[in-house]
């Protein structure tokens, strides 16, 4: 059991920081242990719907998305929701990416749901911050509920002292801000959190975060 639980949390490490090889190649080790030790069919379930994002962001949409359903109804007849906001974010990124803008936002608004029911907000910025996203990807009417929204998620993560995910955030932020030709304020918003770190700057978010602040100065 130990190694499963290893293997999964491998799998969530990866997804957070945007590798969706990495993140495959655990998930499928997950599921292979635990139909091997016939263990753990949560995380089993759990594996399938971390395989299911991998291998949507590598372009196999919908094979991802019928995992990452499979998964999550797996789970809810085992009466399981730890992490399930986490899930529906990442089903919500899945189906943004084909276009599926309205797919998307009804997860997310199912992953708030969750939140509020079981008192679980650990992701609850990033079901604000992909709101914001698919809104502006639905229509450029909605710049100011998408702002409204990235500004939600900040504030959640700075409240929960989550660093990473304020700066991903940010990120969407300033590069709202700064397609409406705010470049002074998008600057000035993301420059100190992108300087708070000290490491970590091989990962996408910190890279997409100096890519953008380069565009800035």
């Amino acid at each position: 059991m130990t190694r499963i639980t290893a293997l999964a949390f491998a799998s969530f490490l990866h997804h957070f920081r945007r590798e969706p090889q990495l993140t495959e190649e655990f998930a499928e080790a997950t599921m292979a242990v635990c139909v091997e030790q016939d263990l753990a069919p949560h995380f089993r379930a759990t594996g399938g719907v971390m395989h299911g994002w991998a291998v949507a962001a590598q372009g196999r949409a919908e094979e991802g998305l019928e995992a990452m359903r499979q998964g999550l109804d797996a789970l809810r007849a085992m009466r399981l929701e730890v992490r399930r906001s986490y899930f529906l974010t990442m089903l919500a990124e899945a189906y943004a990416d084909v276009g599926r803008l309205d797919e998307g936002l009804a997860a997310l608004a199912e992953a708030q749901e969750v939140i509020e029911r079981t008192h679980e907000p650990r992701w609850e910025d990033e079901v604000h911050r992909l709101q914001g996203v698919l809104l502006l990807d639905r229509s450029a009417r909605d710049r100011d509920a998408s702002e409204a929204c990235f500004k939600k998620a900040i504030e959640i993560a700075r409240r929960q002292s989550a660093r990473s995910l304020e700066l991903r955030a940010a990120t969407s932020l300033a590069r709202l801000w700064a397609a409406a030709g705010k470049r002074a304020a998008a600057h000035d918003l993301l420059a100190p959190i992108y300087g708070w770190f000290t490491e970590g700057f091989d990962t996408n978010d910190l890279k997409d975060a100096k890519t953008l602040l380069d565009r800035l100065t």
